[in-house]
């Protein structure tokens, strides 16, 4: 009898070793299973949703091919306007039609959804990026949501046939300008000499406010990218000069009042010569080769109490719904890679964000030295502009930026209550994305 209750208990026992999947002194383990790394192991074909910025969607088509050649990887370029692109993507991953990969301006609206690269490349991708624009690239709990994959820089453009007629030489980067006052002495002289409407002009536009103001020693929002930023001192300094010179006419008034709190560029008067001197960004570049009937050059950043622009840029992400993460995660580590960045830096116009691109000569296609001039501002611009410029909450910071100092030039606020006001406007903006 005993024996039948042993035999028992140990028959039971086996049962619910074998339904548990475990063997005796092992616990069940409640582990997630690891991620599948093998890129080869699942469908080889993706699809890369993408905006274009111009000579980007050639360059992007080429490497594609180049990847698909190498990996034997079929990649379907979708691309979509980037009007579109935020609905465009929502509307896939609320039907279940997720992309594998896609090129993003924000992380922000979609962050849940990413696949952590991490899983995957990451000893491929640590370390690899600018550190300012890198951090942004990262999850709550230290996962890596996406790439830096171009980085935009701001700056000035000159019309060197106006600078050679006034007799002023345009700076360089062994002799910049060494504050906004220089720039506009040198700008209105130049000014002056070939009877301009202005000397000095921006797009209206908070990010391109932010380049001035970041000169001036401060930004919208702190290095945290979760505080304000703003000095008050530094700021009130900031909005007076700008007020200013939009007053005395050294700078179009009328281009930020009749932009009201909307985004306006200025490249139309810059290309129309009526002023010598205008702050956008590398962007144009290709646009000023294609339509300037002058000659330019893209000249430094003015200095103030500090250098550099102000950086910008887009992302690569995969995403988490991919119908194979191992071969989405390994298609955005090899388009930035060294080379193929530097591939498709030099064909589209692109700034480096991979810190061994930083300094290494970039043969690009369209006006190599003006190129230069803004990739040398990569190591001039301070570090705390990318928590600003990167921060969820810029958006709508930078509006309120537009919008204040467009009171300050109207004549309703002063620059010292502007700056309270757009201390308070900063803090709602940070609070509405908390």
């Amino acid at each position: 009898m005993t024996k039948l209750r042993t035999t028992a208990v140990a028959l039971m026992c086996a049962g619910a070793l074998a339904m548990a999947g475990c063997t005796p002194g092992q616990q069940q383990s409640t582990q997630p299973q690891a991620a599948n790394t093998d890129p080869r192991s699942g469908p080889q074909e993706l699809t890369y949703l993408y905006f274009t910025d111009g000579p980007d969607e050639q360059a992007t088509r080429d490497l594609i091919a180049k990847y698909e050649k190498e990996k034997g990887v079929k990649v379907n370029l979708e691309i979509v306007p980037f009007a579109n692109l935020d609905q465009s993507l929502q509307a896939r991953l609320t039907g279940d039609n997720a992309p594998d990969v896609a090129r993003l301006a924000t992380l922000t609206n979609v962050k849940t959804q990413l696949l952590d690269l991490n899983q995957f490349q990451k000893s491929e991708l640590d370390g690899k990026f600018i550190p300012g624009v890198d951090k942004w690239t990262t999850g709550d709990n230290g996962e890596r949501l996406a790439v830096p994959s171009d980085l935009t820089m701001n700056g000035p453009f000159v019309n060197t046939d106006m600078f050679r007629k006034a007799g002023v030489e345009p700076p360089t980067k062994d002799k910049p300008w060494k504050s906004w006052q220089e720039m506009v002495d040198a700008a209105k002289k130049v000014q002056a000499a070939n009877n301009t409407e202005n000397a000095v002009a921006m797009d209206v536009s908070g990010h391109r406010f932010s380049t001035m103001l970041s000169q001036y020693g401060t930004n919208l929002i702190g290095p945290d990218g979760k505080s304000v930023g703003l000095d008050d001192a530094k700021t009130t300094a900031m909005l007076t000069d700008f007020a200013k010179w939009n007053n005395d006419g050294t700078m179009p008034k009328d281009l930020t009042l009749q932009a009201g709190s909307k985004y306006k560029a200025a490249n139309e008067i810059f290309l129309a010569q009526q002023v010598p001197v205008y702050i956008s960004g590398n962007w144009q570049v290709a646009a000023f080769a294609k339509n300037a009937k002058f000659g330019w050059q893209a000249v430094p950043n003015p200095c103030q109490e500090r250098c550099g622009g102000f950086p910008g840029g887009k992302f690569m992400a995969a995403f988490k719904k991919s119908k194979n993460p191992a071969l989405a995660a390994e298609f955005v580590t090899w388009m930035n890679s060294q080379e193929n960045q530097k591939q498709m830096d030099a064909q589209a116009n692109f700034l480096p964000t991979r810190t061994d691109l930083v300094d290494a000569t970039i043969d690009y296609k369209v006006r190599s030295d003006d190129m230069q001039v803004f990739k040398d501002d990569i190591s001039e611009t301070p570090e705390d502009t990318y928590a600003s410029a990167y921060s969820p909450a810029f958006t709508n910071a930078a509006k309120g930026f537009v919008s204040e100092t467009a009171n300050v030039l109207a004549g309703k606020e002063q620059p010292a209550g502007a700056t309270q006001k757009l201390k308070e406007a900063t803090e709602k903006a940070i609070k509405d994305v908390s």
